[in-house]
C-alpha cells in the first residue's frame, strides 16, 4: 500500500475493525475511498432519517442492484430496528412489502421503489414524503439511496466477498448473475 492507502485502511480499521467488504476495492483509489467512507459513515450513522429507515435504504437499494453482499450484512440489522421480518422476506422475493400501521417506512419504500426504478418521483409521491419527512430528511434520503446504490454496483462489479455461511437472499440471483425463470426455485 502507498502511504495515503495505509493511513485509510488504519482509520477504517480503527472504526470498522477491519477492511472488508467494499473498502478492498476503494482503496485502490485513495480520494474516492476517502469520501465514499466519510458519506457512507454519515448515511448510516448520523443522518436525520430513523435508523430503522436507514437500514430499509441499504436493503431497498440492495435488492434493486442485487448485492447480495450488503443484504447479508444488514438484513438482521434491519429486522433488529423495526423493519418488518416480513416485510424484508417480500422484498428479497421481489414482492411489495406490507408495512402495517407503519407510514414512515411505508412512504418511503414507495419513493424508494419509484426512484429506484423509473429515475423519477411523481407528484403526488412527492407531496406524501413531504407530509411524512422534513426537507432536511428528504436530502438525507437522496444521500442514503445514492450511496447505498454506489455501494451496490461496487461490490458487484468486483464480485465482493459473497458470504458462504449466508444462504442466497434472493430467489433469482446466484453468485454474481440472474438466474433465468424457469430455474428459479428453492
Amino acid at each position: 500500500m502507498t502511504e495515503r492507502q495505509q493511513e485509510l485502511a488504519d482509520r477504517i480499521i480503527a472504526k470498522r475493525g477491519k477492511i472488508g467488504g467494499p473498502f478492498k476495492v476503494w482503496l485502490h483509489s485513495p480520494e474516492l475511498c476517502d469520501r465514499v467512507e466519510a458519506l457512507g459513515a454519515f448515511v448510516r450513522f448520523d443522518c436525520s432519517m430513523p435508523e430503522r429507515i436507514r437500514e430499509y435504504a441499504l436493503l431497498i437499494a440492495s435488492r434493486q442492484f442485487d448485492a447480495q453482499f450488503s443484504w447479508n450484512s444488514h438484513v438482521d440489522k434491519a429486522i433488529e430496528t423495526g423493519v418488518p421480518a416480513a416485510a424484508v422476506a417480500a422484498l428479497a422475493a421481489g414482492r411489495v412489502p406490507e408495512f402495517g400501521d407503519d407510514e414512515e417506512l411505508r412512504v418511503f419504500h414507495d419513493f424508494a421503489a419509484e426512484l429506484l426504478t423509473t429515475h423519477f418521483v411523481s407528484d403526488a409521491t412527492f407531496a406524501r414524503l413531504r407530509s411524512v419527512f422534513t426537507d432536511q430528511q428528504l436530502v438525507d434520503a437522496i444521500g442514503l439511496l445514492g450511496n447505498f446504490t454506489l455501494l451496490s454496483m461496487c461490490l458487484n462489479t468486483f464480485q465482493v466477498d459473497l458470504q458462504p455461511d449466508r444462504t442466497p437472499p434472493f430467489p433469482d440471483v446466484r453468485g454474481y448473475a440472474k438466474v433465468e425463470p424457469s430455474k428459479v426455485g428453492p
